[in-house]
């Protein structure tokens, strides 16, 4: 069965019910819901849309983003994420690869980015947006457009209102799609010569939902608060009540929202909970799960959050774009480890039906049906080397670096992964990480590692350090931080801004 028609299956059952509240409290019920992605799918496919068309998708979450990548892809197009602020000569190369059809993007976004004045102040801030009015299939002609919100200037001739396709007719479809065709184009990383992205099907974004679903139970009565999509389907499909927080929500507010709609579960980037835990300390009692994910979680958070929620399990997500979720963790089993002196990162044991094995050099595989169809322009793949070197123990598995961020000192390879969890363990550590900063004449590397923390940390964890991580891995320099830099909307640690920051 299809995710799309698991989704209509479930708003049949249970159409009264509150499907959605959005970021400014109005509710989304579970027949609206139903009717608008239906008549959205027969909209798009008497406009023109056909199957595996790509669809260039700039609009932010919200439940008309819901619904309109929904309907695009119950009407058998494929939605392809390609961030427009990723820089002109990024965003060309994307397109060039994707080749989508059709683009959908919020009204102001393309006043944004065809109106001088709004461009100006954009380039002011930082923001190159490509003109999305002006966009082309590349060696064929104009694209389609689609705008959700009121018309400004700027908006395309001919351009479909969202709001006029929500609002026609809804007719029952005979089936929702082949559970085997492309459904999202996920753009992940790569150069402007080598773009990189992932390519899903609804039968591997199904089988992912499942997966989070049986390690996660969820029914109606629960309420899940987070903006991410993946958390947010398999709250629908399962009949519970997706809670969504606004646009740019600060940490204090994120919180209340959560304590107003009695939120049972939530997601949230590691560095965003230490924001709201900076903010609110205590969580809402009404809280069973926390999810932690996009980015590892370091120990102080994980304590920080089981003390904030003490009634709630708090879990770790490990998941790639390619094959999400992987394995999940409690914060209990991954603190557990770190406190036995255990190197390493603790993943879990891998979800069922997750194949997982380690390559000669220790580096990650996997498979299994939450895989993606591969990345676009490659052969499909049966099985994915992540980069991530792993270890198992006892059928768990324990993250121990990346292939390249090896740092080379001598004879010994440096994998920073192996020892930032334990380091970060530390009293008086609130995060940590190891880069090297090469040396041009010996190709080797200065190990410098990066905390933050109180001023006197260096010379404490020079005492500390021998009884914690090997010899060979001892930092060559430790340098305190305000904060450690990092970037995306995940947070992610941004290693070269690190070396920068902390070269001599």
């Amino acid at each position: 069965m299809t995710l799309v028609r698991q989704l209509l299956d479930q708003a049949a059952r249970t159409p009264g019910g509150v499907a959605l509240v959005s970021g400014d409290g109005a509710e989304l019920t579970y027949g609206e819901l139903r009717r608008q992605v239906l008549a959205v799918r027969h909209g798009l496919l008497g406009a023109g849309l056909a199957a595996g068309d790509g669809v260039l998708f700039s609009v932010r979450p919200s439940p008309e983003s819901l619904v309109l990548a929904l309907g695009v892809v119950a009407a058998g197009g494929v939605v392809v994420f390609a961030d427009p602020g990723a820089g002109p000569a990024m965003f060309t190369a994307r397109l060039r690869l994707a080749r989508p059809r059709w683009s959908a993007a919020e009204s102001v976004l393309y006043a944004g980015s065809r109106l001088r004045p709004v461009r100006a102040y954009a380039r002011r801030r930082g923001l190159l947006l490509p003109d999305l009015a002006g966009l082309r299939i590349p060696g064929e002609g104009p694209m389609r457009h689609i705008h959700v919100g009121r018309r400004l200037p700027g908006v395309p001739r001919g351009a479909l209102p969202f709001a006029r396709l929500a609002a026609g007719e809804a007719p029952e479809p005979d089936e929702a799609g082949d559970p085997d065709a492309p459904a999202a184009v996920i753009f992940t990383s790569g150069t402007t010569d080598d773009p990189r992205a992932v390519v899903h099907t609804q039968a591997s974004l199904a089988a992912a939902l499942g997966l989070f679903r049986g390690r996660m139970p969820l029914g109606p009565g629960d309420v899940v608060h987070t903006d991410q999509l993946m958390l947010g389907l398999p709250t629908l499909i399962s009949g519970a009540r997706w809670s969504m927080p606004p646009l740019s929500c600060p940490p204090a507010d994120f919180a209340r929202l959560m304590r107003e709609r009695g939120a049972t579960h939530t997601f949230c980037v590691p560095v965003h909970l230490a924001e709201i835990l900076d903010a609110v300390p205590e969580l809402p009692s009404t809280l069973r799960h926390v999810l932690l994910g996009a980015a590892p979680a370091p120990a102080a958070i994980l304590r920080r959050a089981v003390a904030a929620a003490p009634s709630a399990e708090v879990l770790s997500v490990y998941a790639m774009t390619e094959i999400l979720p992987v394995a999940i963790a409690s914060a209990d089993e991954k603190l557990a480890h770190t406190a036995s002196g255990a190197a390493g990162d603790l993943l879990g044991t891998p979800l069922p039906g997750v194949g997982a094995r380690l390559a000669g050099d220790g580096e990650l595989l996997l498979s299994g049906p939450n895989l993606c169809r591969g990345h676009l322009g490659a052969e499909p793949l049966a099985e994915l080397p992540t980069g991530d070197l792993a270890r198992l123990d006892a059928g768990r598995l324990v993250l121990v670096g990346r292939k390249k961020d090896m740092l080379i000192r001598g004879k010994f390879n440096l994998y920073p992964g192996l020892y930032e969890p334990s380091i970060a363990a530390l009293p008086g550590v609130a995060d940590a990480a190891i880069v090297g900063v090469p040396d041009p004449l010996t190709g080797d590397e200065e190990v410098v590692l990066a905390v933050v923390g109180p001023a006197d940390l260096p010379a404490r964890l020079r005492r500390t350090l021998p009884d914690v991580i090997d010899h060979d891995a001892l930092p060559d320099r430790v340098v305190v931080l305000d904060e450690l830099p990092r970037s995306g909307r995940t947070r992610k640690l941004d290693r070269p801004r690190l070396r920068e920051m902390v070269a001599p």
